[in-house]
């Protein structure tokens, strides 16, 4: 008998990797993949359990894929990811319908948990291996067909107070730069167009099997690579963007001018007691460097609001902060305590209604920013990404300054232009919503 597999994956990219790689190994052993979980026997929900609304909405999934058992043909529910990593016992405890955990470290064990549960095994539990070593694999790729992400590290060791992260992927450890190669390569061949480099700590890379940081040498190497015509770099910790880092990006024709850097605050008393690495002057330095090296750079960062101890001076500090540096994305997050971390453990705890008026009022101010920024851009000629299609000549995709389902995009108006998903046209901007672009096709005729 063909079995159908059907699974649902949560929370960040990395974490999509692995799915997509499960998948592959699922399909490689038979299995049909479906996208209907109601035409699924076997439903894998991958889980992310980072901060307590990512680990609500994995729960609200799992309740939700449970059903299927009940009431239709699903034979073996399977819970995997980060949520299984951290709590195996309460979830087999508490939902009865799980018939396997399988940690961080253990989904490449999938197609053997499958087999066991179709026979019967229930109560699976396969984790801790949190420093497993992982290389190339294939995967069926689960974004549309001309981007992709590549996961260049795993774990982290950095000991951010607030963050989980550690406990439930282990120690941070690279992959050879051969491998990472390789699957670009494959990428490549796959047609995809733009990579996406991903790890927990992308500036850290290299350290730990190189003896020295190796992201700008890994860069050079993949720009190497015939059709592969944009490389985007994600979690970028600002401590350790070195000058080659940004030398490389300058001169690169294919590295996005996008720096995503997670600053997380800038009151040094704050960052302290996060244990960042980086002060605020450090943070304040290196945006100067890269906007006075590489002037279009795009600037993307996240902020942590309501931390414990957080003042009205370290709040008003961050606004100040925004006012004056005008960074180009921000993404702000409530302060989420965390069990296992110091912060959840740390005096002064602030109230939800207070983080997350503090959190509304640094959105104003970004709101405003990203509006200004947008509205400088009416009439430029920009390369565009094509992302998908809305209705008859009417797109949507995005800059190289974008990230996609995180950044802003632009809405696109073909005319009677015939356009292909994932091709890279130029689009002369003419108007400007608060965070997306509007603009329409342009052609060098139209000068």
């Amino acid at each position: 008998m063909n079995y159908n597999v059907g699974l649902v994956s949560l929370g960040c990219d990395k974490n999509r990797i692995d799915s997509e790689i499960m998948l592959s190994k699922l399909s490689k052993k038979g299995y049909n993949i479906v996208n209907d979980e109601i035409q699924a026997d076997i439903i894998i929900i991958n889980t992310c359990g980072f901060v307590n609304s990512a680990k609500e909405e994995s729960i609200d999934t799992i309740l939700e894929m449970a059903q299927n058992k009940k009431y239709g043909r699903c034979k073996s529910l399977i819970v995997t990811g980060c949520m299984a990593e951290r709590y195996k016992e309460e979830l087999l405890k508490e939902i009865p319908e799980i018939d396997a955990i399988v940690g961080t470290g253990n989904y490449y064990e999938i197609c053997d948990i499958v087999y066991k549960t179709l026979n019967n095994e229930k109560g699976i539990v396969k984790t801790d291996n949190l420093n497993y070593n992982f290389d190339y694999e294939e995967r069926i790729l689960t974004t549309p067909n001309h981007y992709a992400y590549i996961k260049i590290a795993e774990g982290c060791s950095n000991r951010c107070s607030y963050c989980i992260i550690p406990k439930i992927r282990g120690n941070f450890r690279s992959r050879n730069i051969d491998s990472i190669i390789n699957e670009a390569k494959y990428l490549s061949r796959k047609g995809i167009k733009e990579i996406i480099l991903v790890a927990q700590d992308s500036t850290m890379y290299g350290a730990d099997i190189y003896g020295k940081k190796m992201l700008h040498e890994l860069l050079k190497k993949l720009e190497e690579i015939d059709g592969i015509e944009w490389i985007r770099v994600m979690y970028c910790y600002p401590e350790r963007i070195t000058d080659e880092l940004i030398e490389t990006i300058a001169n690169s024709k294919k590295i996005c001018h996008y720096f995503d850097i997670p600053i997380q605050h800038v009151s040094n008393k704050i960052l302290k007691q996060m244990n960042r690495a980086s002060t605020k002057e450090d943070i304040v330095s290196l945006i100067n460097k890269i906007r006075y090296r590489i002037p279009d750079a795009v600037i993307r960062t996240s902020i942590i609001v309501g931390f414990p101890g957080e003042t009205k001076e370290d709040f008003d500090e961050l606004k100040e902060f925004l006012h004056s540096y005008k960074l180009d994305r921000v993404g702000v997050f409530t302060f989420s305590p965390e069990e296992g971390t110091i912060a959840a453990n740390l005096p002064n705890q602030i109230d939800e209604e207070t983080k997350n008026e503090r959190k509304d009022i640094l959105m104003k101010i970004q709101s405003e920013i990203s509006f200004e920024k947008n509205k400088a851009l009416i009439g430029e000629i920009v390369d565009v990404i094509v992302d998908g299609k809305v209705k008859n000549n009417k797109y949507y995709g995005r800059t190289s300054k974008d990230a996609p389902t995180i950044d802003q995009q632009v809405l696109i108006d073909a005319n009677d232009d015939v356009i292909n998903i994932g091709e890279i046209i130029k689009v002369k901007i003419n108007k400007a919503l608060t965070y997306d672009l509007m603009g329409v096709v342009y052609h060098e005729s139209c000068k």
